[in-house]
């Protein structure tokens, strides 16, 4: 924690969760914001499903890879500058994706896009732990979750109206203009958090020595694995919205945000709810709390779409009820991998993104083709998903059970 944090921000704690919420939506944002547009954008670009799945495939490996870099050059360079220029390069590659007239042009612009977008999402995860104690923190990254969940929510609408009434351009051009609010909002009101005795030398052999020492972490591997994969039971719904909702739930583009609002409300509900516990429940119940729910609805899931067609009526349920679980306990787990080794809490944020974005990849690239055309098999998907999370909290909680035992309570 930064040692002057109580004189970088005057306002309210819940006005920098607003600031820091702004630079994570731009992900849910850019994802979210042109699943609409997805079969005007193949009409006009002449692309195949298959294509069209690389758009979304060329953004999420991008995150992936960039995100290695975003926090550790922030832990050398400085929170601030790793933002302001990611932000910059976020709108440049929305402008591409506006211009493209060919599908091999918007896919590289959409991986430009991703290889830029992690910048605000990893560094203002270092920058609340640089701000507060661990239970403030925690309901600090409560509170990003909450404001943060709206975007989702949203996204689609805006998406969706932009689309029937200006075209699929549009879409892109509306993501420019939102990097430039934000890197406006950011150049006058985010604050340097990293304190300057805090800071890493930026060489190569530094980099390579913290890669190592948090690679060959295993706490380090399985919290990511935790916090990251079960992520995946619902992203996949997300990605397969176009069929899961168009085809198999019989509805139109304009009314997919039933479905966002679902599950986005899912998300901010059990942020409340871990913001509520900070203090007063252990982080390893909290997270037990979690994943008992999203193992209970996920078993539900699958036995209901195995003996009953989906249904509008409760199809999009589950998907919300895990949400819940899955944002009752990731505050917890994020805090506790960032503070594993809290000189490189940058690179530990990196490094928790590119193990979580490159299971978004896979899933968006692989298994998502292979089992969006089924409800019965989405559902197993998911449910395979969250094992794989609860099987690396399982093992970690055997073989360090000190790991989430101790309470702190909130400074604010």
């Amino acid at each position: 924690m930064n040692p002057d944090a109580k004189h970088l921000w005057h306002a309210p704690p819940w006005a920098l969760a607003v600031l820091l919420a702004t630079l994570g939506m731009l992900g849910p944002f850019s994802i979210d914001t042109y699943i609409p547009a997805f079969d005007g954008i193949a009409k006009s670009l002449d692309a195949n499903p298959l294509q069209m799945q690389q758009t979304l495939s060329a953004y999420l490996f991008g995150f992936a890879l960039m995100s290695l870099f975003h926090g550790a050059l922030s832990d050398s360079l400085g929170r601030r500058p790793v933002v302001l220029w990611g932000l910059a390069a976020f709108t440049f590659a929305s402008m591409g994706c506006a211009l493209s007239q060919s599908i091999g042009q918007l896919i590289f612009f959409r991986a430009v896009q991703g290889l830029t977008t992690g910048a605000g999402i990893v560094v203002s995860r270092a920058v609340v732990r640089d701000m507060f104690p661990p239970a403030a923190a925690q309901k600090v990254m409560s509170q990003i979750t909450i404001y943060f969940g709206v975007a989702p929510a949203v996204a689609p609408m805006i998406g969706g109206v932009l689309f029937a009434h200006l075209g699929w351009h549009s879409v892109f051009w509306f993501l420019t203009a939102v990097g430039v609010v934000l890197w406006a909002a950011n150049y006058r009101l985010l604050p340097e958090t990293l304190h300057v005795s805090h800071r890493q030398p930026l060489k190569v052999s530094n980099l390579m020595q913290g890669y190592w020492k948090l690679g060959l972490d295993p706490r380090f591997l399985f919290l990511a694995l935790a916090s990251g994969i079960p992520f995946n039971g619902m992203f996949l719904y997300v990605l397969s919205a176009p069929v899961f909702l168009g085809e198999h739930l019989a509805l139109a583009p304009t009314q997919f945000f039933w479905f966002f609002v679902l599950t986005i409300s899912g998300i901010m509900a059990g942020a409340y709810v871990s913001g509520r516990m900070a203090g007063k429940v252990t982080p390893k119940r909290q997270i037990r709390y979690g994943f008992l729910i999203m193992l209970g609805i996920a078993l539900v899931n699958v036995l209901a779409n195995a003996l009953f067609k989906a249904n509008v009526v409760w199809a999009m349920l589950p998907v919300a009820i895990f949400a819940f679980g899955w944002a009752m306990m990731v505050p917890v787990i994020t805090l506790l991998v960032l503070d594993l080794h809290p000189d490189r809490r940058g690179m530990a944020s990196s490094l928790q993104a590119f193990i979580g974005s490159s299971a978004n990849g896979v899933v968006a690239g692989v298994i998502t083709p292979l089992v969006m055309h089924s409800t019965f098999a989405l559902a197993c998907a998911s449910l395979a998903m969250l094992c794989v999370g609860l099987s690396s909290w399982l093992w970690l909680h055997r073989r360090w059970p000190d790991i989430g035992r101790a309470i702190e309570h909130p400074a604010i």
